[in-house]
């Protein structure tokens, strides 16, 4: 991070500069780090500037000019929702700042620091890549500004986008960098063309998108925008996309394979120190909520229509060997401040480790937006067997004398093994499980791409027999979501009525928020159902919204689950 550090390792100049709206924490649940020692490890001299000043060009500049090119990240959250709550106010706190401060990083962070880029560095290449870049890689809806964007290309003009974790692609592009060969076909990428080459390229085999001038004229084509785009999410299978921006076209490869799990080991078994940068002098609570746990599947079969995930790590599953989790939690259990416990073995779904798709052919060419919804695929291979081993495993390492589940639990995938239900509340819940119904209507379920709300109840019965059977006092703590396109009051009575029954206190409620390029997005911004296009009730600003939150607010609190006397 500084120019003392490089001299300390004898370099004179860097490879790469890597820009992060996030402070640095050297831990593979950080985007910025993981791209950071992946390239490292190909040979790189990497360096990081986390959260600069971005009115000032100057600041990119203290370990000078890099040779290839400069990544940019917004970090681990899109700037927009890091900065806005739901009701569009300004959060008083940053998880991903040390100290918690706010102001850290500007609005659309990846458009500011490509722009910073460019003027500290003229002609140098930039690569703009992390999770606000996947999911604003076509025209988007804005949730926070209510409006529609273009490409977040079209506005930072970077060389190339990067969609998806990335590690494929930002390997070919740095390998290609020096080579100095162009950057065309790189799976998991993005790129917005110039005014001739959009008119003489030919996009024979892509799948054009509406423009976004169709777009901006017609609200029902971001309907067909996202539906195009979700149908082309194979990366076995899927075509280039293009969209043109008047008579410039973005051009989006099909995203890149996911890693096998020699792969995934490989790149969370890098040498990272798992600890922030020795520079900071106030906690980072991001770090604090993460840092004894330890990722072990990545990839979310689900497609639920309010969730980027998706969109980012893609449908099919990559976990790593038993082996790898094994060695990194002997290595945690050796650290100084290690507390014993494992706070989590997950990722987006803890419960799919080990489960397997994306290798029949029928997967390979598949268009379905979930494995899940609305039934499970007989083509995802569900193995409960293989997270009740690694618990096992993990729990039984020296000096490791807790290992809880924190992650998703995907409960319909749950109940088809008891034995895993078993498992998990026997030794793997700390008194409250954070599970996610959403909503228990189940015409809004169905919008969501959720299973209906007899799932819930048979895995709260399943959870607490289990429970009981372990003599241990525990409770689900269940996550609704309020003003979801589609729920009205009346809907939301069916969850209203489940919390007085249950004599519930809710932990965890959050007002829908229209992530960009998501299905829900969608249906928010065109007011149609994403399936027909029929009119759909849509709840828009403060004053509309408060019916659905009154209607739980008296159900919830903020520091323990169901139950309190």
């Amino acid at each position: 991070m500084t120019r003392a550090e490089m001299t300390a390792r004898g370099w004179s100049e860097l490879d790469v500069l890597v820009i992060t709206g996030d402070a640095y924490i050297d831990h593979p649940a950080f985007g910025a780090a993981v791209i950071g020692r992946v390239l490292e490890a190909d040979g790189w001299r990497v360096g990081i500037i986390a959260q600069p000043d971005w009115a000032n060009p100057e600041a990119l500049t203290a370990m000078g000019r890099p040779r290839l090119f400069c990544g940019i990240t917004a970090g681990n959250l899109d700037s927009m929702l890091s900065h806005y709550t739901a009701a569009r106010r300004k959060r008083k706190d940053d998880a991903y700042t040390p100290g918690g401060a706010t102001g850290r990083r500007p609005n659309l962070a990846g458009v500011v620091y490509t722009q910073l880029a460019k003027k500290a560095f003229p002609g140098v290449m930039t690569v703009l890549g992390g999770i606000e870049a996947s999911l604003r890689r076509t025209a988007h809806y804005d949730y926070w500004q209510d409006k529609l964007r273009p490409s977040i290309l079209h506005d930072a003009k970077a060389d190339i986008l990067v969609y998806g974790m990335g590690e494929r692609a930002i390997r070919e592009i740095a390998r290609r960098a020096a080579a100095g060969e162009t950057l065309e076909n790189i799976s998991g990428t993005a790129r917005l063309l110039g005014g001739r080459e959009s008119a003489e390229h030919d996009f024979s085999d892509c799948a054009e998108l509406p423009s976004f001038e169709e777009c901006k004229a017609e609200k029902k084509a971001v309907l067909e925008l996202t539906r195009r785009t979700e149908r082309e999410q194979n990366p076995f299978s899927g075509k280039p996309l293009v969209q043109f921006h008047g008579a410039r076209a973005v051009l989006i490869e099909p995203p890149a394979k996911p890693l096998t799990t020699a792969e995934m080991d490989r790149v969370y078994e890098l040498p990272c120190t798992k600890l922030p940068h020795p520079s900071y002098k106030e906690p980072v609570p991001a770090f604090t909520m993460i840092k004894e746990s330890v990722t072990v599947v990545r990839g979310c079969s689900g497609g639920c229509t309010f969730c980027g995930l998706g969109l980012h790590q893609g449908r099919f599953l990559s976990s790593r060997s038993e082996a790898s989790v094994e060695r990194e939690v002997e290595q945690m259990a050796e650290m100084p401040s290690f507390s014993g416990t494992i706070t989590d073995l997950g990722g987006p779904t803890a419960n799919l480790y080990g489960c397997v798709n994306g290798v029949c052919e029928a997967c390979r060419v598949c268009r379905r937006a979930s494995c899940l919804y609305p039934d499970i695929c007989p083509n995802l291979k569900l193995d409960a067997g293989a997270a009740i081993r690694l618990m096992k495993h993990v729990r039984a390492i020296k000096k490791v004398k807790h290992v809880f589940i924190q992650s998703g639990i995907r409960m319909d995938v749950a109940l088809r093994n008891p034995k895993y239900i078993r498992e998990l509340a026997k030794h793997h819940v700390s008194g409250h499980l954070k599970v996610a119904p959403e909503h228990l209507h189940p015409d809004v379920l169905k919008k969501m791409r959720k299973p209906g709300p007899e799932s819930f109840r048979e895995f709260q019965k399943a959870f607490e027999k289990e429970s009981r059977a372990a003599g241990k006092e525990q409770y689900l703590v269940p996550y609704f979501i309020s003003n979801f396109p589609g729920s009205t009051e009346e809907e939301m009575k069916a969850v209203e009525k489940f919390v007085r029954r249950e004599e519930w206190k809710l932990q965890q409620v959050q007002d829908f928020i229209p992530l960009p390029m998501t299905p829900a997005a969608a249906v928010y911004y065109t007011g149609l159902d994403y399936e027909t296009g029929e009119p759909v009730s849509v709840t828009r600003g403060l004053a509309e919204r408060r019916g659905q939150m009154k209607q739980l607010r008296p159900h919830a609190h903020l520091k323990r689950g169901r139950r309190e006397r």
